[in-house]
């Protein structure tokens, strides 16, 4: 299929070939005849991308101090590394989506194949959208009309804050496309609407839907003009839809508006807020957000939990509904609004000069013979039909980041990356050389060449696709960790046990040459080992946090350090206790300590912290025996003490993946991965979740 993408970091804006998105459960897929361009943000997009890295920078700088502190942790390169392959990914454009549903997923009930919808689904020929950003479209609209559903959500979401009342006096500040809307929606709700702008021609609009509209720069003062059409009273409410860096405009607002009144902002502008203009007055000052209640949250968006009616009358996907049934009743009128109607494949009409477009909404249309595709050729290469074919699994961070770098020069043959919606997948077949960009699992399952499967996706798919994947007789490789819960663990031995297939898990810690150095220097003899990871906080609202979707930090991280423990000892772990911060921690806590006993007699502590300072190491380890102490800092130095004829080692920070993943695939290459024992990998799963179950239970868990 055929979907617009924007580059940070070139500012090109290209019609790529992908893949084609897999409906998901609680989503619908849907077949794109229409496409609204959001002029006022992809503009945005757009000319960010074109900027230098300096003016990058210069307008973000919360992001440089982000970047300076890196440094600071990780040193120069990896930090450089890091900012590059985040400029490199393609980001989709668009939000204002009309279609016809072709698939549902599972769990979706509102919806059935056929259905016309609306939806906030991006400038691409398939979507796949949860159901809660999904509208049925009224059978008098058209779908040009319909294509306006979202983008007017967000200006009656900006109404619904103001929260005006009949015959109340409300100023638009800025009749772009929102603007516009917004005002039209404002005079069917029974209020005198006063509006202005920069350009003439969206004057000339608004005036024709009964909005009192002017131009400031043919002599009219905003806050004089105001002031005299409300008989000097001011303005009920301001709603700001304007895109400026200048401070002039909120304080317009200020001054502008009535003793108590409202003020909304749904543009992006200038916020260095004058106390005395708001303090005297008393006004109310608010940001909206979006379409309405939902957004962001991952709850109400992608698992479909909808807030009660009866408390929240107003969501996104109401606001969405509500927009409709003011096209279908002749209360918002947007046909006048649309400046062209331009095909897919003629993109660079709208994007090829959009910082100086005087459109006011362009609509894309789409082929009526579009074709569901869920995988593509990006690189045509021949495959040695040897052992070491790989079918990469997830398209992330991970995988961008670490596995493909740490591949890079080792001979890998990648045959099929598959990602969830194709865009993140086919960037990296491109950059890497892989034959194939996929949304079809399946098909890395049922291909005979592929040897191993790498899968490096979210958390709680790793146990499934193991699963599927030992059952088809193929080596896999998964990113830790290995599962969420025992079932999911029983489930993955049994597939084991009867498949010809071998099993590694990502515990990368252990192929550090630090690691193999303190390794050879303390043996196997007993020993107190303290592992610290400084893991620094991450929002509550990350996928991570979830217990059914990451597991929580505990099992989806820490679990690397009870790895290492496992190896440095060589013996397994016994028994398992966990302390957490809090008088009543949760059981998703990032701030705890894990005491593990080893069958050897050897001790472990694991202090996985997220509330120390980013300027201190990430990781240290500490190992105590023989009268040897060896500490290791960040992977990249060690220093012994009583270690006769070895003070210091120093390397960079990347060597132990390329150690690890060279391995792999000089193993493949023979036919068995097992770098690890099973068992061990099987031991560490099992304590990680004892770590859970021991914080519930405030007591050392045994390990089968």
């Amino acid at each position: 299929m055929k979907q617009i993408l924007q580059s940070f970091k070139t500012g090109v804006t290209e019609l790529a070939e992908l893949p084609s998105p897999r409906v998901k459960g609680g989503q619908v897929l849907i077949q794109t005849t229409r496409s609204l361009v959001s002029l006022g943000t992809e503009r945005m997009l757009v000319e960010f991308g074109k900027a230098s890295l300096i003016q990058k920078a210069r307008q973000q700088p919360d992001k440089v101090k982000m970047v300076l502190d890196k440094i600071k942790t990780e040193g120069l390169m990896p930090t450089i590394e890091t900012v590059f392959n985040k400029l490199e990914q393609p980001l989709p454009l668009g939000y204002c989506n009309v279609g016809k549903v072709v698939a549902v997923g599972k769990g979706v009930t509102d919806f059935k194949v056929g259905d016309r919808v609306a939806s906030n689904g991006q400038h691409a020929e398939f979507v796949s959208v949860p159901q809660n950003l999904v509208a049925h479209i009224p059978d008098n609209i058209s779908d040009e009309e319909a294509a306006f559903t979202v983008i007017g959500s967000i200006g009656l979401q900006g109404i619904r804050l103001v929260n005006p009342t009949m015959g109340e006096t409300i100023v638009v500040i800025g009749l772009g496309l929102i603007g516009l809307l917004t005002a039209e929606m404002l005079v069917a709700n029974g209020c005198k609407v006063i509006g202005y702008d920069l350009d003439d021609k969206k004057i000339e609009i608004a005036k024709q839907k009964g909005i009192i509209a002017f131009n400031p720069r043919h002599g009219n003062d905003p806050v004089k003009f105001v002031l005299e059409n409300t008989n000097n009273v001011g303005a009920d409410g301001v709603i700001i839809t304007a895109s400026a860096k200048t401070n002039d405009i909120i304080s317009q607002a200020a001054q502008m508006s009535r003793k108590r009144g409202r003020i909304t902002l749904v543009g992006v502008i200038g916020l260095n807020i004058s106390r005395a203009e708001f303090y005297e007055k008393e006004l109310t000052f608010q940001v909206s957000c979006s379409y309405g209640p939902g957004r962001y949250d991952d709850d109400y968006e992608f698992k479909g939990i909808d807030y009660p009616l009866p408390f929240v009358r107003w969501t996104e996907k109401r606001n969405f509904e509500t927009v409709l049934q003011l096209i279908s009743a002749g209360k918002l009128e947007v046909k006048s609004l649309i400046s062209e109607v331009v095909p897919l494949d003629e993109y660079d009409k709208i994007y090829g000069d959009i910082g100086n477009s005087k459109s006011i909404a362009s609509i894309i249309k789409y082929s009526e013979d579009s074709k569901l595709e869920n995988t593509i050729v990006v690189n045509k290469k021949e495959l040695q039909p040897t052992k070491g074919i790989i079918g990469l699994v997830g398209a992330g961070n991970f995988t961008k980041m670490t596995l493909l770098p740490a591949l890079k020069g080792s001979d890998a043959q990648i045959k099929h990356i598959v990602s969830s919606g194709g865009v993140n997948g086919t960037a990296l077949a491109r950059k890497h050389n892989i034959a194939q960009s996929t949304t079809d699992y399946d098909l890395v399952l049922n291909d005979t060449e592929v040897d191993l499967v790498m899968i490096t996706t979210r958390h709680n798919l790793h146990a499934d696709m193991v699963t599927k994947a030992l059952d088809k007789g193929k080596h896999v490789f998964v990113e830790k960790p290995l599962a969420l819960n025992h079932e999911e663990l029983e489930a993955i031995q049994a597939s084991y046990q009867k498949s010809n297939g071998t099993l590694m898990i990502g515990f990368n810690r252990r192929f550090s040459p630090h690691t193999q150095k303190i390794k050879s220097l303390v043996g196997d003899a007993p020993m107190n080992i303290i592992a610290t990871m400084n893991a620094g906080a991450i929002p509550p609202e990350v996928w991570v946090h979830d217990m059914a979707v990451g597991g929580g930090r505990i099992i989806g991280e820490a679990c690397h350090y009870l790895d290492l423990i496992v190896f440095l000892s060589g013996s397994k772990i016994k028994a398992v206790c966990m302390n957490a911060l809090g008088e009543n921690p949760a059981e998703n806590t990032d701030n705890a300590s894990i005491l593990v006993k080893l069958e050897n007699g050897s001790t472990g502590v694991v202090n996985y912290f997220a509330n120390g300072s980013k300027s201190y190491a990430k990781e240290r380890l500490e190992v105590f025996s023989q009268e040897k102490t060896l500490i290791m800092d960040n992977f990249i130095k060690t220093s012994g003490y009583g270690t006769k004829g070895f003070k210091k080692l120093k390397t960079k920070l990347d060597k132990g993946h390329k150690a690890q993943f060279g391995s792999i695939v000089n193993k493949i290459k023979e036919g068995d991965i097992a770098l690890i024992p099973y068992d061990e990998l099987i031991n560490v799963t099992k304590a990680s979740f004892a770590a859970i179950q021991s914080l519930k239970e405030g007591k050392w868990i045994e390990i089968e």
